[in-house]
């Protein structure tokens, strides 16, 4: 039995460059790369130095304030480099890669045969809790904490996003028991949402409540769907998990062995070989793209929306399932300002004809189109915004560091990507996601 849920405020771009549905195994990289950066507020303290030699599984690195949560390596080989930046910040680990793996034991276990500490500890142990995040906040969940539930959005809207369903359909043995193994993580409900047009390969699945989405792009969005269902209180926390590392964590109770396996969609109009890519966490982006020319193509690791710019010298991150490839925004259009003049590309606005063709795919760039400005009240912002809360107003006490009114104005229940369309929208061209990245920090801060 699932129940429904309908998202009537958003938009959903249709962009050029989708993967074609064909899977194929990436050739093994020689080097493997697990960055820092991909995990929010974790500050890493290395276990190990360069020249060691390491199996997939072993520990790399473990959260300066949380000893407890362990990143381990993808694959088995010697540790290559510690590429730091400012500050001696760490970026990259770099592993080099042994012909074929070498795996750490943890043992099979059955998780819903097991305590719940056993569960938790099998999890920590082998570094599978990076998967785990939490809300608020959108960082690494705190293993001291206990979640009220735990949310799975099996489903993507994001422009040119991965289908989830050809991503796990020879998993769901894996993703079954990864559910399993997240039941007892929490006393309320583990809930998974999937697209409202049917429950496909997901249909049977236990111990779980389902819950069929409709409606544009963000209805994916695993804050839209905690909104909707079992909103966010002060004190509460919910943590989330991706689809494909609910597979994961699966297979570490099935065999035992750290699982880092993650497939990527190349898409964008600029790709040249889009289809899916089944590799390992931290890939070199030169290994599935090939060669690129990024003086006049930009490459995301992520969607369009949220994802983060590399080049070919550095590596896929953690989380992302897509490769999205576009031209750079460095042409401009003469008389580019004046309405109904250029209709290439998607637009919540009436000034382009765009949305006289509602199928239409469009291929597009990253120019803004405009420099920043300031804010101003135009209601833009709230018809993209699915979820009860005030964008705008939120913005303005995240700007001013009021906590007080960040706190009435939803802070809680938001993170990074639930502002992803206003940044696409608002014509003021102010960066939302940073900014609501930059609040919810202070509210770690200052909060807790």
């Amino acid at each position: 039995m699932s129940n429904d849920i309908r998202i009537k405020r958003g938009l959903t771009l249709r962009l050029k460059g989708e993967a074609e549905k064909t899977l194929v195994d990436a050739p093994r990289s020689k080097t493997y790369a697990v960055k820092p950066p991909d995990f929010h507020a974790v500050i890493p303290k290395m276990v190990v130095k360069e020249g060691a030699r390491v199996q997939a599984g072993d520990e790399l690195f473990f959260s300066k304030y949380t000893e407890k949560i362990r990143f381990t390596s993808p694959v088995s080989g010697t540790l290559k480099e510690i590429l730091r930046g400012d500050k001696r910040r760490i970026l990259e680990v770099v592993i080099e890669a042994d012909a074929s793996d070498e795996f750490r034991e943890f043992g099979i276990l059955d998780p819903l045969k097991a305590d719940s500490e056993a569960v938790k500890e099998r999890i920590l142990e082998s570094g599978s809790w990076a998967f785990i995040n939490q809300r608020p906040y959108d960082i690494p969940a705190d293993p001291k904490d206990t979640p009220k539930a735990i949310f799975v959005s099996a489903m993507n809207t994001a422009p040119l996003s991965a289908d989830v369903e050809f991503i796990l359909k020879d998993r769901m043995e894996a993703f079954q028991a990864g559910l399993d193994a997240l039941t007892r993580l929490t006393p309320g409900k583990v809930h998974v949402s999937v697209s409202g047009k049917g429950e496909g390969i997901f249909n049977g699945l236990k111990n779980v409540e389902m819950h069929k989405v409709s409606g544009p792009h963000p209805a994916a969005n695993v804050g839209v769907q905690i909104h909707k269902v079992d909103p966010i209180n002060i004190g509460e926390r919910v943590w989330t998990v991706q689809p494909e590392d609910v597979a994961n964590i699966g297979d570490l109770f099935l065999t035992g062995k750290y699982t880092a396996v993650r497939t990527v969609a190349v898409c964008g109009s600029e790709a040249k070989d889009r289809k899916y890519f089944r590799t390992t966490i931290g890939t070199p982006v030169s290994d599935l793209v090939g060669a690129v020319d990024t003086k006049n193509v930009r490459i995301i690791s992520g969607d369009v929306l949220t994802g983060e710019q590399v080049n070919n010298e550095q590596y896929i991150g953690f989380f992302p399932n897509e490769l999205t490839l576009i031209p750079e925004g460095n042409k401009y259009r003469m008389f580019g300002w004046l309405p109904f003049t250029y209709n290439n590309i998607p637009s919540n606005s009436r000034t382009s004809l765009s949305w006289m063709f509602p199928k239409k795919k469009f291929e597009v760039n990253t120019n803004l189109h405009g420099e920043e400005r300031a804010l101003v009240v135009t209601g833009e912002m709230e018809e993209v915004m699915p979820m009860d809360i005030y964008p705008m107003q939120l913005l303005k006490a995240c700007m001013a560091a009021d906590i007080e009114k960040m706190e009435n104005l939803g802070i809680y229940e938001v993170a990074p990507e639930d502002f992803a369309l206003v940044d696409y929208v608002n014509t003021s061209k102010i960066e939302a996601q940073e900014i609501i990245r930059l609040g919810l920090d202070l509210m770690i801060t200052e909060v807790g």
